[in-house]
């Protein structure tokens, strides 16, 4: 009965996972965050643990592969354009769900939650902090647009050095399937962390806690879920691809984004998804995926703080400008990537907005209670778009193995040493 029971697919074990732990949550209440918090963090911990090799080895391995020239220039500025495309579409979506439901109105004498101000850096601050000037202290401290910029460095010189590189370019390859083994092993706990997290967050915060502003947990949920829903589809279609089976390669990835609420610690499974089930070459993902886990948030740094700014502006009754909301737009598509690799995007974001529309920084002590909750909906957004813009480029650009996109290829498939796809063990 045990082994039958293991033996169903990762995601119907998530799922019941998930389920299990809001039931242990509201069973124990706040007992939870001792006894379940440090199942959580030690999965958590696991996750985090591969991030930095895994970013190094598949980035340096992926770009000895694509090479340099024009084809890679071209790779990359689609996939950056379609970032700021899919970004503009979900402030459009914050700002719609934001007037649709005006989660700010109505509501008097909300409690403050703690505030602590971050220091938001410049774009000259930015782009000089992305270069390492120690790239083993940038693994580290898991500083991954360092790491990722040392990576894409190291691919480009063993392309540029060819045959005279072969033992080296052998070895990144080789340290990126240890990388791919350790991950899916730890991938395979992915039930036990979700249950923990869930578990916790239900048991930590209550569902009386929330009722004050579940009309604005409720805006975010809607906007995030019609933004995944509605315009990824719209945009698959778009493609000739088949909505249903996308959903189903990036289930399990939006899962643990879910559970974690973060997009580094959801990257191994983000970027596993997005090779074996989605069909994207694995050359290519590993370059798009990571970038994606840094400056693509279309939850967190897009319908967050395009809802977050009209939720404050209705609870203080005042009145935003057409220039205000242009300002929201732009912000929130060319935000998230002058705070990558910042700390608390979500609130960093926000800062950002509320500053460069004029909304007082103190209303964002009215909604940092619930963040938490909400931040799960966002992280599960962004990891979607990650999983979707590589998906998107892929197809035009002649790269997407269809075959295993359509669930045709037999068993699931892992990149080997040579970039080919292979059966999984």
């Amino acid at each position: 009965m045990v082994r039958r029971f293991l033996s169903l697919p990762l995601w119907q074990l998530t799922t019941l996972a998930l389920v299990l732990g809001v039931g242990a949550g509201l069973l124990v209440g706040d007992a939870a965050g001792p006894w379940l918090g440090p199942i959580g963090d030690v999965y958590l911990n696991l996750i985090r643990m591969v991030v930095a090799p895994l970013v190094l080895f598949t980035i340096a391995s992926s770009v000895a592969r694509l090479g340099t020239g024009a084809g890679v220039a071209r790779l990359g500025a689609r996939t950056l354009a379609w970032f700021a495309v899919t970004s503009l579409l979900a402030v459009l979506v914050g700002l719609g769900f934001g007037h649709l439901m005006a989660p700010g109105s109505g509501l008097v004498g909300l409690p403050m939650g703690e505030v602590r101000p971050r220091e938001i850096p410049t774009p000259v601050e930015v782009l000089v902090g992305i270069v390492p000037t120690n790239p083993f202290a940038a693994l580290a401290e898991g500083r991954i647009l360092q790491i990722l910029l040392f990576a894409a460095l190291v691919g480009a010189a063993l392309a540029a050095l060819g045959e005279r590189t072969a033992g080296v370019r052998r070895l990144v390859d080789e340290g990126a399937e240890v990388v791919f083994r350790i991950t899916r092993w730890v991938i395979r706990l992915t039930p036990i962390g979700v249950f923990a997290l869930i578990g916790e967050v239900v048991g930590t915060y209550g569902l009386d806690s929330l009722l004050p502003l579940g009309k604005f947990i409720l805006a975010i949920y809607a906007a995030c879920l019609f933004h995944i829903l509605v315009v990824y589809s719209g945009l698959l279609k778009l493609h000739g691809l088949k909505v249903a089976r996308f959903f189903r390669g990036a289930f399990p990835a939006q899962q643990t984004a879910f559970a974690t609420s973060s997009s580094l610690g959801t990257l191994p499974v983000t970027l596993r998804q997005t090779v074996e089930r989605l069909g994207v070459p694995q050359p290519y993902a590993a370059f798009a995926v990571p970038l994606g886990a840094n400056v693509k948030m279309d939850g967190c740094g897009a319908i967050y703080p395009a809802i977050a700014a009209l939720f404050i502006a209705q609870y203080l009754g005042l009145e935003l400008s057409l220039t205000q909301y242009v300002l929201i737009g732009l912000t929130a598509v060319l935000g998230s990537l002058g705070t990558a690799g910042v700390p608390g995007t979500s609130i960093v974001m926000l800062t950002l907005t509320l500053s460069t529309v004029g909304l007082p920084l103190a209303g964002i002590g009215y909604i940092v209670a619930v963040d938490r909750v909400v931040d799960m909906m966002r992280t599960a957004t962004n990891v979607t778009g990650q999983m979707l813009v590589p998906v998107l480029v892929a197809k035009e650009e002649g790269l997407l193995d269809q075959a295993i996109y359509d669930g045709r290829a037999e068993g699931a498939l892992a990149p080997a040493s040579d970039g080919t796809l292979v059966p999984a063990e």
